[in-house]
């Protein structure tokens, strides 16, 4: 059997195992997309095997396999993804994405070179492609054995793609001989009408931005997205950084139960900003803030929470009364932390009800040291209670509160 035929022998048999995998990672990218209000299309496949024994032997020739692994190192795409971004000024953020959630082998952007074809007026393809890898820290039991897959994100606008597609089946599979002169014109011409249209969707996510700045209210978390990342990058002065906007649709859900859909209501908000948005995503500081400035919207942003994308994990069903308890019973505990150390404010600071916690112990410099190391690591507990990140467990829950009514007890109710 020659060696094309035993590489398309043991595909058939690993064709769902490269499936499952490009589903896997397709999964993580639509769900932390969707979360940063990017807007954009997620589709997947496992390279057809008729398709793939076609490319191999006209690859053959020239490649001159020896073996089976080398058609494996040779076909990249065994496993791939595309994302179709309706925006292509969001390219940006999907990079951002595809760095945090996958190991990544290798980049690759089109064109490769500024340099025409004599033939062509126009670029042609223009995309990035990523070739990624699943964290297997990230995966559960059986499905670690897709972190060997290794699967080709293809990020492209809509438009880019659809003429990809087009002279993609045209010029590379021609069902009577090559293409004319005519018809590879009209493709270049089509080309050309593609990277228009993309100027012209640039333009339009920047008037669709400037409607809402102006006058309009937030309709989605995409345009929640778009104005809290222009107005950070403002604040901040510096791009934001790899974990960039965070849970987006979590906050704008907020945002509507609290009837704080208009820009100029989100605006107070963000002056509590704080650039180290690695740690600490803006979604997450800006909802911090909403909190801050009244603790009974706890309740209300739980239920908001448990509404949510994170049901699953958050449902009160599968929860255990006893966890539902120290919850309740932490939160509660840091409430009243909060407001003595908010009260022990100068008079005009007490007025910046939003600030962080961490920047109302700054303002803070004659609390004592223990008292103030041992607020810092419950502060972190708290986010991960209130944000899920990292859920404790009830034990050490009710260790924590234990520690704040002790806390609460060594805080002064005025400071000398």
């Amino acid at each position: 059997m020659e060696i094309v035929d035993q590489f398309i022998a043991r595909y058939s048999k690993e064709y769902d195992f490269y499936g499952k995998a490009a589903q896997l990672v397709t999964q993580a990218l639509e769900r932390d997309l969707n979360e940063s209000g990017v807007r954009c299309i997620v589709t997947y496949r496992a390279k057809d095997i008729t398709h793939l024994e076609e490319k191999c032997r006209k690859r053959a020739p020239k490649k001159k396999y020896k073996t089976v692994e080398d058609i494996y190192e040779d076909i990249v795409d065994l496993a791939g993804v595309r994302i179709a971004l309706y925006f292509p000024a969001e390219q940006d953020q999907v990079e951002k994405a595809v760095n945090r959630l996958f190991d990544i082998a290798e980049k690759k952007s089109f064109p490769e070179s500024n340099r025409r074809s004599a033939e062509k007026e126009f670029s042609g393809y223009s995309a990035t492609h990523y070739r990624v890898r699943l964290k297997e820290r990230e995966l559960i039991g059986p499905d670690a054995r897709y972190a060997k897959a290794r699967v080709e994100v293809q990020v492209a606008s809509v438009l880019m793609h659809a003429w990809s597609e087009v002279e993609h089946d045209l010029a590379y599979k021609p069902l009577s001989g090559d293409l004319s002169d005519a018809e590879k014109k009209i493709l270049d011409q089509l080309n050309g009408l593609v990277i228009a249209g993309e100027m012209s969707l640039r333009m339009l996510q920047e008037a669709s931005e400037n409607r809402v700045t102006r006058s309009g209210r937030f309709r989605n978390h995409y345009e929640l997205a778009a104005y809290l990342l222009n107005q950070a990058e403002r604040i901040l002065n510096e791009p934001v950084g790899d974990s960039g906007l965070g849970r987006v649709d979590l906050l704008f859900n907020f945002l509507r139960e609290l009837k704080k859909e208009a820009p100029a209501e989100l605006d107070p908000y963000l002056e509590s900003l704080h650039d180290n948005v690695e740690r600490r995503p803006l979604s997450e500081q800006v909802i911090d803030a909403l909190l801050a400035e009244d603790p009974s919207r706890y309740e209300r942003f739980n239920l908001v929470r448990i509404d949510g994308a994170e049901a699953d994990a958050l449902d009160p069903h599968s929860l255990s009364s006893r966890m539902h308890q120290e919850i309740g019973r932490f939160l509660t505990g840091w409430v009243e932390l909060e407001g003595l150390l908010r009260n022990l404010l100068p008079k005009e600071e007490s007025r910046r009800i939003v600030l962080p916690i961490s920047r109302v112990l700054d303002r803070l410099p004659s609390l004592d040291a223990e008292t103030r190391h041992d607020i810092d690591l419950l502060r972190g507990l708290r986010n991960n209670v209130v944000h899920g990140r990292n859920m404790p467990s009830p034990g050490h829950l009710a260790s924590a509160s234990k520690r704040l009514e002790e806390i609460i007890e060594r805080v002064p109710r005025v400071l000398p």
